[in-house]
């Protein structure tokens, strides 16, 4: 493999593993939003403002001086993703509000499939079959994870948490477009945007003097480490690989979040969500080893072609 080649499968094994732990951060919202007491506009809220200020302070620490400049050079790419993540995150918040954590959760299943075909028509990225393929069975295992709700009756207003739930997906996905669209601007000030715009939104229904001591310090836990060091990870890895794959990846917060609901809080996820976690992790470690296979194999061929080259030479 040349220089080149060997740099870049570096930069996307960096990507996928920065994208993962990203996805293991959010995955811990279901249970976070379960455990503070507020109600879900001032958890917004106060999620909001701890992030932004997390995100502030990392950006400030990490530019120093140039921190201006950063800010100014977002441009209308960053201004984009900070929407698309601002309405994602209060989106997800209102329907973990409406609808079960693993309805939500698997929803946004669909957004590797939204990924794809908007990196396509907006970018021409087009998607590989083997990940076609792996998005195909995470989805089918997201569709078994959810099957245990189909014959039990909803909960009021659970359809709406299902769309709120859909607008996320939705959300997640072009912000994911714009991240791999604009890979040269820093993103960071742009999620602290979107963090921000979030308090701001939320502070039209919230009441923050509702919270207490041990609320503030579970919305702090939950806006700076679930939510605020998840975007860093995450605008850092997306920007590394395609973005089905990048949204693929990071359906493992759907694996997740039941799982932490569960542990925790005794919230049995079920046979259905266990089985169906089981096949969307075979789906995201066979297309891993796919690509860690081919990418291998390049170099295999890379230098095969090395050594006849500098046999033929001599």
């Amino acid at each position: 493999m040349s220089a080149v080649g060997a740099l870049e499968a570096g930069e996307r094994r960096r990507g996928r593993l920065l994208v993962a732990a990203a996805a293991v951060c959010w995955s811990g919202g279901g249970l976070m939003a379960r455990l503070v007491d507020t109600d879900p506009w001032t958890t917004v809220f106060w999620r909001g403002i701890f992030c932004a200020s997390f995100l502030a302070v990392v950006t400030a620490f990490r530019e120093r001086a140039g921190t201006p400049r950063v800010l100014a050079a977002m441009g209308a790419t960053g201004l984009g993703v900070a929407v698309c993540f601002a309405i994602g995150s209060t989106c997800f918040i209102m329907a973990l509000a409406r609808t079960a954590v693993a309805n939500v959760l698997i929803i946004q299943s669909l957004s590797p499939f939204m990924a794809g075909l908007l990196g396509w028509a907006w970018m021409g990225e087009r998607v590989a079959g083997r990940t076609w393929a792996a998005m195909s069975v995470a989805l089918v295992g997201s569709a078994i994870m959810l099957s245990r709700y189909v014959h039990s009756t909803p909960a009021a207003g659970s359809l709406s948490g299902d769309l709120l739930a859909f607008t996320v997906a939705l959300s997640f996905a072009s912000a994911i477009v714009l991240l791999r669209q604009g890979r040269q601007v820093q993103m960071l000030p742009a999620a602290a945007l979107a963090a921000l715009l979030t308090a701001i939104f939320a502070s039209l229904s919230a009441r923050p003097a509702t919270a207490d001591a041990r609320d503030l310090v579970l919305l702090a836990i939950f806006g700076a480490g679930q939510l605020g060091l998840g975007m860093i990870l995450f605008t850092t890895g997306a920007r590394r690989i395609p973005v089905a794959e990048a949204s693929l990846i990071a359906v493992l917060e759907s694996v997740l979040g039941p799982v932490w609901v569960w542990l925790l809080l005794s919230e049995n996820p079920g046979l259905p969500s266990i089985v169906g976690g089981l096949i969307v992790l075979a789906a995201l470690a066979g297309h891993t080893a796919v690509d860690l296979r081919l990418e291998r194999r390049g170099a295999g061929a890379q230098a095969g072609l090395r050594n006849r080259s500098s046999t033929g030479t001599r």
